[in-house]
């Protein structure tokens, strides 16, 4: 009988240990997470009109009136103008 008091204790006490264990990894954790949870909310992909390449539209350099906007990749691909 003895032994099986001991024995309980021994096992109430890894898993007490364990459980804090845990719960200080998951603390340690958390701010690395948190420091890249902000997502930025996804761009418009446009085309080069010269290469194919695709780029944000705030990287791409665009040329032409609204009904013939073209977007280009590099200020050479805009001077050599589409393909």
């Amino acid at each position: 009988m003895k032994y099986l008091l001991v024995l309980l204790v021994i096992v109430v006490a890894v898993g007490v240990w364990r459980s804090r264990r845990r719960a200080e990894n998951l603390d340690a954790q958390r701010p690395a997470r948190n420091a890249g949870s902000r997502l930025q909310p996804p761009q418009d992909m446009v085309a080069c009109a010269h290469c194919g390449l695709h780029l944000p539209r705030s990287d791409a350099l665009a040329q032409g009136a609204d009904a013939q906007l073209r977007y280009y990749c590099s200020a050479q691909h805009r001077a050599q103008g589409p393909a």
